[in-house]
């Protein structure tokens, strides 16, 4: 029997020979059965698969690309990326103008992202071993069940294992080199990786440690190439960053903190936490790719040791595994990234597995990856839910308007985004958003609701207020019900809409300034605006009145410059639309006009704050401080100026801080 060393030895001249079109197919190989998959896969996006849709859907509309959409400028574009980085969204709108706006056309974008994925794996392999260890690696990530089912599923962890694998790369090829070029393609790479999801730090960031504190231990150019590294990464970050710095901070606590509470996820201070991923490692990986690669690793172990140049891919393995499990949200996907690292050393294993038994591992972990997704397909023989009827029927009446409809179900098959990203498909305006989980919602919806989709039988995930909810809309006499459509799973989805004779929908533009105007009473003010808005922003989910506030408020102002009922409308405006700076400048007009008054101080520091100017907040708050006495002040004085540099600010924060905190809950109970 040959063994692999002989046939490997054999073999590697004519791997490297056709080592590029080997690759494309192996690429044109997944992407054919990802394609087979997506054509007989009856599912409808999700929500989280119909939210990244419409937000590659919104970024190829603020590039002018895509029907219903034009270019409006920075600012605009950065606003459509309050939580998660722009990066992917943008990419992945360019090629949803180019292939199309239906669901599996615009997947062709996974298929892109994978195939980034496996050049960098196949380069990484070959710069190790040679091309057979490339090729091998390529193939174990189109085998592996984790990556095969991501390749199909619109979500981000495709873009993100491409991105980082490619950063961690580059940045071994800079640890190695030394090399000017490769210390900002290492940047560049790193700085698209953070671009496209902040979970890419979880791999990332120990990396970039070693590689930093490297880089000073060694001095002369790498201290230089590392300052113009890290300049570089920071100016691709910052506009993004700056703009949204506040959202995505709080979409990271929910994202992680708040998400794992809610799930009951183990943390790492306890053995369930750690055993968490490796309990279900076999079946991310597979049984077979994973057991037989490390048979090979303890063969190829036992022949010879292991050499250095294997130490980076290793420690990024090792340091990406263990950020991972201390994350304290704990979800499969999270580890995607580490997967093509992992696919390279169990390559390693398998090519030192005598070859008959290395032809036969591939064919067969082949054999279950397709069995796998026959098995899927087989379950879903189910119809899907009829979103695409609901749609046309609502675009018949009124084709290119821009309406909402209120959508009571939640279900993977019919949610709020779905029917947003398929009511703006080939330009239209219809989007969805979601209201019945709290009773308080009534009177809003009754009051100002135009259509609203309902349901009977299985309502998804919205709780049992969703039915009280329903049920006030039905016996209101306010609606009609306009037409129905048959659940696949029994029951039925109803079409509400509000009868002519009804009263007419109230505007939210007259009622905008008198709760704008509640923020001069400090946070007790906060409670009934935020909720108010929060509703709102359901009902019209374009946010229309926005404009006629805007207007309303600067027609005031031409009247009686010092209306302050217009400039609180004005201010809370620039809060809403994420306009930081504009805000500061109404706050600054209210302050002059009611100096004893400690709140428009207050929400100034705030928002200079925000804008990632401390030390005006400073002066602004120690101003305000000075005219009146207010714990709330004194906490923004002294965390703007520990923001700004004044560190010694920090020992009067830890006192400040709390009774700021004190005074707002105070406040928001009464």
């Amino acid at each position: 029997m040959l063994t692999s060393k002989h046939s490997i030895s054999a073999a590697k001249p004519l791997l490297e020979r056709y080592f590029w079109p080997l690759l494309a197919l192996i690429w044109l190989a997944a992407t054919g059965l990802d394609r087979l998959w997506l054509h007989l896969d009856q599912r409808l996006p999700a929500w989280d698969q119909a939210d990244y849709l419409n937000s590659a859907l919104d970024h190829g509309r603020a590039l002018g690309l895509v029907a219903g959409g034009s270019w409006q400028g920075w600012q605009p574009l950065l606003d459509l990326s309050p939580k998660i980085p722009p990066l992917a969204s943008l990419l992945n709108g360019t090629v949803l103008a180019i292939a199309g706006d239906h669901p599996d056309q615009a997947a062709w974008t996974l298929s892109l992202w994978f195939g980034l994925l496996l050049l960098v794996v196949a380069l990484w392999g070959r710069e190790l071993m040679g091309a057979g260890l490339g090729l091998g690696a390529a193939l174990l990530c189109c085998l592996m069940p984790l990556l095969a089912e991501l390749r199909v599923d619109y979500v981000l962890e495709i873009p993100v294992c491409a991105s980082c694998t490619w950063a961690l790369w580059l940045l071994g090829r800079w640890l190695k080199g030394g090399k000017w070029l490769q210390a900002l393609a290492a940047a560049g790479a790193i700085a698209a990786a953070l671009l496209i999801k902040q979970s890419a730090l979880l791999v990332l960031l120990l990396p970039v440690l070693w590689v930093s504190l490297s880089a000073l231990w060694l001095g002369g150019p790498r201290r230089l190439q590392l300052l113009a590294a890290m300049a570089l990464v920071l100016a691709l970050l910052l506009p993004w960053l700056q703009h949204n710095l506040v959202t995505t901070l709080g979409g990271t606590q929910r994202a992680t903190l708040e998400s794992a509470a809610r799930e009951g996820d183990p943390n790492a201070s306890s053995l369930a936490g750690w055993l968490w991923y490796p309990k279900r490692l076999p079946a991310l990986v597979g049984e077979l790719p994973l057991f037989g690669g490390i048979a090979g690793l303890l063969i190829a172990t036992w022949r010879r040791p292991v050499a250095k140049k294997w130490f980076w891919l290793s420690g990024c393995l090792a340091a990406g595994a263990l950020l991972t499990v201390l994350s304290p949200n704990k979800d499969p996907r999270y580890l995607a990234p580490l997967l093509p690292l992992l696919a390279l050393v169990l390559a390693r294993g398998w090519l030192a597995l005598p070859l008959p038994l290395l032809g036969l591992g591939l064919v067969v972990a082949g054999g279950l990856t397709a069995s796998t997704r026959a098995r899927a397909i087989e379950r879903q023989g189910t119809p899907p839910e009829p979103l695409e009827a609901i749609v046309r029927y609502l675009q018949a009446q009124k084709p290119m308007a821009a309406r909402t409809l209120i959508v009571v179900p939640s279900t993977g098959s019919l949610n709020q985004h779905n029917v947003s990203y398929y009511g703006r498909r080939a330009g239209g305006q219809l989007v969805g958003r979601q209201l019945g989980n709290n009773p308080a919602q009534i009177p809003a919806a009754l009051a100002s609701a135009e259509q609203l989709l309902l349901g009977t039988g299985f309502q998804g995930s919205v709780g049992t207020e969703a039915q009280v909810f329903s049920d006030s809309i039905r016996k209101s006499g306010l609606f009609k019900l306009e037409q129905s459509w048959p659940k696949p799973w029994g029951g039925t989805f109803e079409l509400w809409q509000r009868k002519q004779t009804a009263p007419k929908a109230k505007g939210f533009a007259d009622r905008f300034p008198l709760l704008a105007a509640g923020l001069a009473e400090g946070p007790k003010g906060l409670a009934p605006l935020f909720d108010a808005i929060g509703v709102q922003h359901q009902l019209d989910g374009h946010r229309s009145y926005q404009v006629q506030v805007r207007q309303q408020a600067l027609t005031e102002l031409r009247r009686d410059p010092n209306n302050q009922q217009a400039l609180w409308s004005l201010a809370l405006l620039g809060v809403l639309q994420n306009r930081a700076l504009e805000a500061e400048q109404w706050f600054a007009r209210l302050e002059q006009l009611e100096p004893q008054n400690p709140w428009p101080p207050a929400y100034r520091a705030v928002v200079l704050n925000a804008a990632w100017q401390p030390w005006r907040a400073k002066a602004v708050a120690d101003a305000g401080q000075k005219r009146r006495a207010n714990p709330v002040l004194e906490g923004l004085a002294d965390l703007s100026g520990a923001l700004a540099g004044e560190i010694w600010r920090l020992g009067e924060l830890q006192k400040s801080l709390p009774k700021a905190v004190q005074t707002v809950e105070q406040q928001l109970a009464n």
